[in-house]
């Protein structure tokens, strides 16, 4: 695989520590004895045959064991331990057992980089469902990231944080609380709590959708940052077509913030690092470029770039409805829904918007052009095709969060899907389609000693970014914090096992 991500010879879900879950605790099963015959084949393959024979499934990052290197290993008689060390080819990789599973882990002296790895996944503790882009973060510190859309996580912390206090959180769920070493992570999944708001715990006053959303525009001077400040942001933006992987391009930027009463023209973008992994079977004349997702992250700030569902005073196309109470973080969340007005023919959109019941700061907001009327907005997505090309935009949808930072929100994670269906005029009865998809979470914070970047550092934002030409760092990537890819994403990685370009 091209990026690092989590590889199991079964379909498993365990949260890795690495550097601190993987430190050396003698393991009386790892000195087990079996018999192993004379055999060849992907490291994969031989590990299944320890699997039969011993019964433990196996748990590793594709960058700690190649899948697919060829190894061997002679008839005879081995401690697990030994076949591991035999069949990997590294002696001095860290094992350590977990109920059925064996996690195998990096060798000590090269996790002493200063940083450790948090990975795992989230889920719902009654439904064992997945709880996607939820926020990963630190206590008292500005880090943090999300989940995918499979639960899973993956947070780089600094040594000096290895007993800090790690925090889930998620509309609907209660906070979770983790202070590291973290008990609950050697059981492999962090389950999240729903929060049933009982009648009792409340008390129920009739809200005014409308007055509401204008309470969250009249109170941004004191819920945002009134002055700039630097993101780092992790950033990925991908293509499918068929359910098949095409391209996948991942980014780390550098972000001026300006404050929320200038428009978002005034931020700025500087390239700190780059990626990109493409299907090499995929280079054909059907793949349209689809209008770069960076800018769009730009003006999918809500509270700096409201849009027309955001202000809804004098003649409005929209419809308002307090539909539901919910809560993030243990707080009261208002859920406000909205949609055009029946008569209204233009693509605009319908969602949700959830209001902090006490303080009115918009904390997430989720919508998507109106379905009856996506078709008409194709022309505004669409960068560039092939002229003997038919494109219609399918379905579009965006989600946006905000989250807290010593008594300021500010932009935590920003997604949007979009699906097309594409044609070639050639062939009037195929089609398929084509899913692009943009994300960018802010990582880090900073307040302090902030200046606008120079023309020169400046990142162009409309072009379309999979285009930009870079150097790839692989040193970079291991210690920052970026989002696993969803298990679809994952697999189609692992099959064509596409390299990273490194493009000048």
């Amino acid at each position: 695989m091209a990026v690092g991500t989590l590889n199991t010879c079964r379909p498993v879900c365990l949260l890795l520590l690495a550097g601190l879950a993987l430190e050396a605790h003698p393991e009386e099963g790892l000195d087990r004895v079996i018999e192993l015959p004379d055999a060849q084949g992907a490291v994969y393959e031989l590990l299944e045959e320890v699997t039969r024979q011993s019964g433990y499934l196996f748990v590793y990052d594709s960058r700690v064991v190649d899948n697919e290197q060829k190894t061997e290993i002679k008839k005879g008689a081995y401690t697990i331990r030994q076949a591991i060390h035999t069949l990997t080819g590294n002696p001095n990789l860290e094992l350590r057992i977990e109920g059925e599973h064996i996690l195998i882990g990096p060798p000590r002296e090269k996790e002493s980089t200063g940083y450790f790895t948090l990975e795992g996944r989230l889920l719902d503790r009654y439904t064992e469902e997945a709880v996607a882009y939820a926020s990963v973060g630190v206590s008292s510190h500005p880090l943090g990231t999300v989940s995918n859309a499979n639960g899973y996580f993956r947070l780089r912390l600094p040594d000096s944080l290895s007993h800090a206090v790690v925090y889930f959180s998620h509309l609907g769920y209660l906070r979770k609380d983790c202070e590291l070493p973290c008990t609950e992570a050697y059981t492999g999944i962090i389950h999240m709590e729903p929060k049933v708001i009982s009648i009792q715990e409340v008390v129920v006053r009739l809200v005014n959708p409308r007055r509401a959303v204008n309470n969250m525009l009249n109170r941004r001077e004191t819920n945002y940052a009134d002055r700039p400040v630097y993101f780092t942001t992790f950033y990925r933006e991908g293509v499918e077509r068929k359910k098949g992987f095409v391209t996948l391009t991942e980014a780390v930027f550098k972000v001026y913030k300006t404050p929320y009463n200038l428009p978002p023209s005034a931020d700025r973008v500087k390239l700190l690092k780059m990626r990109r992994i493409r299907n090499e079977n995929e280079r054909d004349t059907l793949i349209a470029k689809i209008k770069s997702g960076i800018d769009a992250c730009l003006l999918l700030d809500l509270v700096k770039n409201p849009p027309d569902f955001l202000q809804p005073d004098g003649e409005h196309p929209y419809d308002y409805v307090h539909s539901d109470l919910t809560v993030v973080n243990n707080r009261p969340v208002n859920i406000i829904s909205f949609e055009q007005k029946k008569e209204v023919k233009e693509p605009l959109y319908k969602g949700e918007l959830f209001l902090d019941a006490e303080n009115d700061a918009l904390l997430s907001a989720r919508f998507e052009l109106h379905p009856r009327y996506v078709e008409k907005a194709t022309a505004m997505l669409v960068a560039q095709k092939s002229k003997n090309l038919d494109i219609v935009a399918r379905r579009v949808v965006y989600n946006v969060s905000y989250t807290p930072w010593n008594g300021r929100y500010y932009v935590h994670h920003i997604r949007g899907d979009l699906y097309f269906r594409i044609r070639k005029k050639s062939q009037l009865f195929s089609s398929s389609t084509i899913h692009t998809w943009f994300e960018m979470v802010t990582c880090r914070i900073e307040t302090e000693n902030v200046s606008r970047f120079t023309s020169e550092e400046t990142l162009r934002t409309r072009t379309v970014f999979a285009e930009t030409h870079f150097s790839y760092d692989s040193d970079f990537w291991d210690n920052f914090n970026i989002i696993p890819p969803e298990e679809q994403l994952s697999e189609a990685i692992a099959r064509i096992r596409s390299k990273v370009e490194e493009t000048q």
